[in-house]
């Protein structure tokens, strides 16, 4: 099976996008895990999670643009 251009760079766009998402979230963990997590730990991953979805929602546009 074959796959179009189109088809592998949002494949390959997805997964870096969450490979940033989990490489943010463990750093967020190991940052501010200090016996569970503290509260600017807290914001810090909030602020993960949101800088996620804006990232997705920047990459669906740049996609659906092409």
């Amino acid at each position: 099976m074959a796959l179009d251009r189109e088809t592998v760079t949002e494949i390959a766009v997805s997964v870096v996008s969450v490979g940033l998402f989990i490489a943010a979230v463990v750093f967020v963990g190991s940052t501010y895990n200090s016996d569970g997590l503290s509260g600017d730990g807290a914001f810090a991953l909030i602020g993960a999670i949101a800088g996620f979805v804006v990232l997705l929602t920047v990459v669906a546009f740049f996609l659906a643009r092409q």
